[in-house]
């Protein structure tokens, strides 16, 4: 399966185990087992590098197990193929992801000006708490 222009997971990677979905669809939902649950090894996986499967386990959240297994369910249609298709790309997506690496943040200092309404505003906020005290709080 072609991720980027340089990852491709290799189909023995993947393993895939028909589940009976959830939700609508009446009798075909209780007889078929058309979701999809896609299994990959992102701990094992030659096809993927120390950076990208960092970010990968970090992007993948609670989807991935302890054993570094990450788990797709898709289940979004009727038919088994389009659901084994669905978790596929969905997979394919997060990997791509993975890959992009994060942009790093220059730091920048306020501009004078907005120093300057930043303390503006403060003596605003300030003078107008103060003139709502009474003679009474003054005791």
């Amino acid at each position: 399966m072609r991720v980027t222009s340089y990852i491709t997971i290799d189909e023995a990677e993947l393993s895939e185990q028909f589940i009976r979905a959830s939700g609508p669809g009446g009798q075909n939902v209780n007889k078929v087992s058309t979701a999809v649950e896609l299994r990959f090894d992102v701990f094992q996986s030659n096809s993927l590098s120390e950076e990208v499967r960092t970010r990968l386990i970090k992007l993948a959240g609670k989807r991935i197990s302890a054993q570094g297994i990450l788990i797709i369910t898709a289940q979004r249609h009727r038919s088994q193929q389009r659901n084994r298709d669905d978790a596929r790309a969905r997979l394919a997506n997060l990997i791509s992801s993975a890959a992009r690496p994060p942009r790093h943040r220059i730091a920048t200092k306020p501009t004078r000006a907005a120093k300057q309404q930043r303390l503006t505003d403060k003596r605003i906020a300030s003078n107008k708490k103060r003139t709502r005290s009474s003679a009474i709080d003054e005791h």
